[in-house]
């Protein structure tokens, strides 16, 4: 069945930077390419941000799928699309872009060059996450030329810069961390998708299973979960909690069902691969090192040669593509070289965290320092299967590895002591996710005992009531930043809440840090009052563009400069 993605867009002019925002709507993805009304120029490069799973591709294959159907955009003469998993294949060959649609679409070869200039084409390039090439901007060979050979990057970079065919249409899909390895200069247009709203998480549940006690048990239990409901934003969670639930349901031992991210997994791993404690647990975690030294690498396709690095071979990679099928599996073949890869990055993380753990337990702490996000479920992975019951289920795998008191602790005061106003907001919160995963909710009762003493917050305190504030259960009736003693700079680290109250009044903020909370998927926000908040010409501009957004549900605004 064809899903609904709601899509939050972003447009920006050539050379500023990405959080300078002009526009903010919602948009179909067939509509990616049409230039609003009152904006000049034409859309000719466009960037597509999502998580893992969220449903890039799908919506490229939508795309493409409505344009061969005559739907949509029929104004393209011709689309062209790649993969990067399919480009990393050739990244050390010689082409030029003719011979390039040669190679990846024979159907055009009996295009003349002359005419490809004449055409109007758009080009998708899907999957930069999946690169295995670099990119440079601003050193690489100028190429103008459709017949003019050169390396594979060079061409992207010449395309994507408007040198050769500039009347060209560009679609560049991409995970968030990668994506800025295309210059803001290069992107006339980035778009976001974002997952299920809390009304289509629901929808799913309900499709998924005919049982309507079943499925309201699974949403009741997904409810009271805040970080398993949050999941559910992407689709592929949505699916891997349904299996998990599902089974424990209908089982006859049903046991405690996951409470959090590691606990769900760690049923998952065992739902899915029935087969494990027969299998070569040698050969098991031969997958789990490929899922490390490769997730470190930034890589999420494998080839033959990765394979075999690893100690495994095509055919026990076949096998288990079978025998797990759920978990790693052959992808394509592509140039007649099979290309494999676990079914969402998620596994892949969860997989190298259990690697991890069995063979470097002495290094738990040190990948927390991952600078830009792209560890962060892997470390929460690494922090989680630490808690004994974690160790239980995968004990067969896992092997013999006891953890005292003492240990459990020494990781937690190693958290807490990471958790400076000298980190970053997303690596600070990531920090609490691994609390969560272990368990150990000392941080709420030291913020409430806090707040209860009236002595003033610190940033850091602020960001932990932030993220206590979210991850309530309860919806937030009000949200006051006046009545926290703490700074400015504390203020600051609590607009986040925003995300999950339904009155709120805020003070000495700036516009970036309260659209980054507004924008969240769904906001639960129905009045918001702004005080001394320095909102300025661009700020007012997206709020109001803000406000006719699908997700949002604002009643009452006001806006009081002091």
């Amino acid at each position: 069945s064809q899903k609904k993605f709601a899509w939050q867009l972003h447009i920006f002019t050539p050379g500023k930077k990405f959080f300078q925002n002009l526009h903010v709507s919602a948009i179909r993805c067939h509509d990616i390419f049409k230039a609003f009304p009152d904006q000049h120029g034409a859309i000719r490069v466009v960037l597509t941000n999502g998580v893992a799973g969220v449903g890039k591709t799908f919506s490229v294959q939508k795309f493409t799928l409505d344009w061969a159907d005559g739907l949509e955009n029929q104004d393209v003469s011709v689309v062209v699309l790649f993969s990067f998993r399919e480009l990393n294949l050739i990244r050390d060959e010689q082409h030029s872009l003719l011979t390039l649609l040669h190679v990846f679409h024979p159907t055009l070869q009996k295009l003349p060059a002359e005419q490809l200039v004449k055409c109007k084409l758009l080009f998708i390039f899907d999957g930069l996450d999946e690169s295995r090439f670099s990119l440079d901007f601003n050193n690489s060979q100028l190429v103008s030329d459709v017949t003019q050979k050169s390396s594979v990057n060079v061409l992207l970079t010449n395309l994507i810069k408007g040198n050769l065919l500039p009347s060209a249409l560009i679609w560049i899909t991409s995970r968030p961390a990668a994506a800025n390895q295309i210059p803001p200069s290069c992107v006339t247009r980035v778009t976001e998708v974002r997952g299920f709203t809390d009304t289509q998480k629901e929808e799913y549940f309900r499709k998924r299973f005919s049982d309507e006690k079943l499925s309201s048990r699974i949403i009741s239990h997904v409810k009271t979960c805040r970080s398993l409901h949050i999941m559910c934003g992407i689709p592929v969670f949505c699916w891997i909690t349904a299996t998990v639930l599902e089974n424990m349901l209908t089982s006859e031992q049903r046991g405690e069902l996951p409470k959090t991210m590691t606990d769900m997994y760690s049923h998952f791993l065992l739902t899915r691969s029935q087969e494990l404690m027969e299998a070569d647990r040698e050969d098991l975690l031969k997958l789990g090192r490929l899922a490390f030294e490769h997730l470190e690498k930034g890589n999420i396709m494998f080839y033959q040669e990765d394979l075999e690095q690893c100690g495994l071979d095509v055919t026990e990679a076949s096998v288990y593509s079978g025998v797990c099928t759920e978990i790693f599996k052959r992808e394509s073949v592509i140039f007649q070289k099979p290309v494999y890869c676990f079914v969402h990055l998620s596994i892949q993380e969860f997989l190298a965290a259990v690697y991890m753990l069995h063979c470097f337990t002495s290094r738990k702490s040190e990948v927390i320092r991952s600078e830009n996000g792209h560890l962060d479920l892997f470390v929460r992975f690494l922090h989680g299967l630490t808690v004994e019951s974690n160790q239980r289920l995968l004990e067969d795998l896992l092997g013999q590895t006891e953890n005292s008191p003492e240990t459990i602790q020494r990781i937690i005061t190693n958290l807490k002591e990471m958790n400076t106003d000298r980190i970053s907001t997303d690596r600070r919160i990531n920090i609490f996710y691994c609390l969560v995963e272990m368990n150990d909710v000392s941080f709420y009762q030291e913020i409430q005992r806090l707040l209860v003493s009236g002595k003033q917050l610190s940033v850091t305190d602020c960001s932990a009531l932030a993220f206590m504030l979210q991850m309530s259960e309860k919806v937030l009736d009000n949200l006051d930043l006046e009545k926290y003693n703490t700074s400015p700079d504390g203020r600051l680290r609590l607009v986040p809440a925003v995300r999950n109250c339904r009155k709120a009044r805020l003070s000495e903020t700036s516009w970036t840090s309260l659209f980054s909370a507004l924008k969240s998927n769904p906001t639960h926000l129905t009045e918001l009052y702004l005080y001394r908040t320095n909102l300025g010409g661009s700020g007012v501009k997206e709020l109001c563009g803000f406000l006719q957004t699908e997700g949002c549900r604002l009643e009452k605004l006001g806006y009081v400069i002091i």
